[in-house]
């Protein structure tokens, strides 16, 4: 292969590697629009359900590096179709789960799998294209995840229409297949003559203190006892081992997470915007999924379609960004996605069960309008400002960052709307008075309430007309937590932008490559013997 004009099968190679990609992200933008139905049949709690969520999202982060390195070292078309694969039979086991554990369990195995893709195929990428074609490749397989993002819901909700709620994991399996041959037929094996070594004790680290972070926080919305051991404790000693691990890693030299990257404001300021960012967005989007279905009685094919202008405005807003960028400066045009998107979640907070759909499109379009000048523009920043030579490591910070800030903006927003909700409930009339095997539910969350009392009535145990009483007094809690919940969101935007404001270099920095460098920015809360030395930390300008 010639290094000057790439892989001759480079472009087919290129659609294999998107096809890998897009059976990821679908997997996530799917599952949206089957929450509600998932709940009803496995009869899970809201806690369970954001596990079955959140299992998957936190071993997805923790693992991003991992498979990186894995690939590097041992070949990354053998770690890819090793991957793949587990992520079909996880995709499998998922969709044949009996209970919630097992479905928890199985989406911890997707989580698994699923990261490998995205370090693996980047690095097949920047290996099979010349210089001058990458940035192109890149941003092809950057549009597949908008256009996941778009296809996801609306597909989700025709399975969901027409099959069981499996459907939506059982989906996978024939796309991996059809990556797997793909990949065996075309990609070229590749490995890194010098590999970085694995981080077993990092790796551990990671996970465990992600999950009894989160373990805490969700275990003391759905208790309400937060100075019992299971959850000050837990959230206590997850707090630790990662301010432990955080502190080995700045001092290892083969690091999971490379703590040097943060010391670059321009990489730190854009990862923090676009981190909490994503955590109000994944949030909030986890709840628009009962109000959807529940509250408005939109179909889940309806409910799919109901989120397209999201992705519409996205695909609108980020290619358009770069040129908003060169005429206002990236500062100016994060700060006003950043505002929208906090407006926007401020209007979700004035939602009523009967506001008219227009209103709804509108809003899901400029939401993801101003994400699209938050995403794109965050993201070349912290590329322009990460060295070459870091470039996998700044790529596997970026998404492990993000993802874990998702899944903590999914359980800190679900505990306040389970609060909310259950205390809500409870101070309704003739809640009290329900049979045990019915207050739980009810006082669960709005899907056991369906679910709970639609059963009662197939039972006999409750009239229908208590049943729709019960329902009622459901959307009203539910409608006061999930307004909290979008305020919680927008605080969480107020937060980045202050981080923008304050943070970000007005001017982009640029890491140097080498040759001539010009002005040099150095970060001026570094003491001396910070940024001696390497230069790592010096960008030219």
């Amino acid at each position: 292969m010639n290094k000057s004009t790439g892989h001759p099968r480079r472009w087919q190679i290129l659609t294999v590697l998107v096809v890998s990609l897009l059976v990821v992200v679908l997997d996530n933008t799917v599952l949206n629009v089957a929450i509600k139905t998932i709940q009803e049949d496995l009869e899970a709690t809201q806690n369970e359900i954001v596990w079955a969520i959140n299992s998957y999202t936190l071993v997805f982060a923790a693992l991003l590096f991992t498979w990186g390195v894995l690939g590097d070292r041992y070949g990354r078309k053998r770690i890819l179709v090793i991957g793949l694969a587990l992520f079909g039979l996880a995709s499998a086991l998922s969709a044949f789960a009996q209970d919630p554990m097992q479905l928890i369990i199985a989406r911890g195995l997707m989580g698994i799998g699923g990261a490998s893709v995205l370090p693996v195929t980047l690095a097949i990428i920047t290996v099979v294209f010349p210089p001058h074609e990458r940035g192109k490749a890149i941003g092809i397989w950057a549009a597949a995840v908008g256009g996941a993002v778009a296809i996801g819901p609306v597909l989700g909700g025709f399975l969901l229409e027409h099959y069981w709620w499996g459907s939506v994991f059982l989906i996978n399996v024939p796309i991996v297949i059809a990556g797997i041959v793909g990949i065996l037929a075309l990609v070229p094996e590749s490995k890194n003559p010098n590999p970085g070594r694995l981080d077993p004790i990092g790796l551990l680290m990671s996970i465990s203190g992600l999950m009894l972070l989160v373990y805490g926080i969700q275990h003391g919305g759905d208790s309400q006892d937060w100075y019992s051991i299971g959850v000050a404790g837990a959230i206590a000693a997850g707090v630790a081992i990662l301010v432990a691990f955080i502190w080995l890693e700045a001092r290892s030299d083969h690091p999971s997470l490379d703590m040097s990257l943060f010391r670059i404001r321009s990489f730190s300021a854009s990862l923090t915007t676009v981190s909490l960012t994503f955590a109000a967005m994944t949030g909030s989007l986890l709840f628009l999924a009962f109000y959807m279905q529940l509250v408005r009685g939109y179909s889940p094919l309806e409910a799919g379609l109901f989120t397209l202008p999201v992705a519409v405005g996205q695909l609108l807003a980020a290619p358009r960004s770069a040129k908003m960028v060169e005429r206002f400066g990236a500062r100016k045009v994060i700060a006003f996605g950043l505002v929208l998107a906090g407006l926007v979640f401020v209007s979700i907070a004035l939602l009523q069960p009967t506001s008219p759909a227009w209103v709804l499109l509108v809003t899901w379009f400029f939401l993801g309008f101003g994400l699209g000048n938050v995403i794109a523009p965050s993201t070349t920043r912290m590329t322009l400002a990460t060295p070459p030579e870091k470039s996998g490591a700044g790529s596997a910070v970026q998404n492990t960052v993000r993802q874990v800030a998702a899944a903590i903006g999914i359980a800190v927003l679900s505990s306040v709307v389970a609060v909310v909700y259950s205390n809500s409930m409870a101070d309704k009339a003739g809640i009290a008075q329900l049979p045990p095997a019915l207050q739980d539910p009810v006082t669960d969350s709005i899907g056991g309430a369906y679910e709970a009392t639609g059963r009662a009535v197939a039972a006999g145990v409750l009239e229908p007309q208590q049943a729709q009483a019960i329902q009622a007094a459901s959307v009203d809690s539910f409608m006061q937590a999930f307004h909290l919940s979008a305020l919680g969101s927008a605080l969480l935007i107020l937060i980045a932008l202050v981080v923008l404001l304050m943070r970000l270099p007005a001017q982009p920095e640029h890491a140097a490559w080498g040759g001539h460098v010009g002005h040099v920015e150095i970060d001026p809360d570094l003491p001396p013997d910070e940024f001696e030395g390497e230069g790592e930390h010096e960008r030219a300008t």
